[in-house]
């Protein structure tokens, strides 16, 4: 299954057309079944990203699709706000083998939920390196100095290719959280009880 983000966000449709991408050929070839057919990014978008949303629509696929005891494998959930409508989802309409569910942010609700085994995974994009860099690239914008970027091909927004920084996402689950988020000081052991 497929949960995508908003569809008034570039974002989301970056996100799902590449996880799409590399998940098309399994998905033609038989060995992935999108059991509600909802391919299209139109199909599993998320607006506003809200996990309401995402619940609701996980509730509607969880009861039309599989309350006869058919499993989830794996639902694929383009950041963390909607991995949380779908594990909310999950809880009170599903009972059969819990999926492997995708995310990205690293939330402090879905870090809990990835200790307790109820979410895979999630992406970490640390915004403290984001903010960094951000401010590093104005005060080089600010004294006229060549602007730190790492990319110039990516991001066409129809009237030019803007130049970017690219910061490394990095993968986060129950065995690296410590880490990544307590270790760095990102979150405290108490925020993740």
């Amino acid at each position: 299954m497929f949960t995508a983000g908003d569809p008034g966000d570039n974002n989301a449709g970056y996100f799902f057309n590449g996880a799409y991408d590399v998940l098309k050929p399994y998905i033609e070839s038989g060995k992935l079944n999108v059991v509600s057919g909802q391919k299209t990014f139109d199909e599993v978008a998320t607006k506003t990203w809200a996990t309401s949303e995402a619940q609701s629509r996980a509730e509607n696929i969880l009861s039309s699709y599989y309350a006869d005891g058919t499993n989830v494998d794996v639902w694929l959930c383009s950041n963390d706000s909607t991995a949380l409508g779908v594990e909310n989802a999950l809880a009170t309409n599903y009972s059969g083998k819990y999926p492997i569910i995708t995310g990205q942010d690293c939330d402090i609700e879905n870090t809990k939920n990835m200790i307790a085994g109820k979410q895979s995974m999630s992406v970490f994009k640390d915004t403290r390196t984001l903010a960094s860099q951000v401010v590093k690239m104005v005060g080089q914008i600010l004294s006229g100095s060549t602007v730190d970027v790492n990319d110039t091909s990516t991001y066409d927004n129809g009237v030019i290719t803007v130049p970017s920084f690219l910061c490394e996402p990095v993968f986060a689950d129950a065995n690296n959280y410590q880490k990544i988020l307590i270790e760095s000081g990102y979150y405290t052991e108490d925020q993740l009880k």
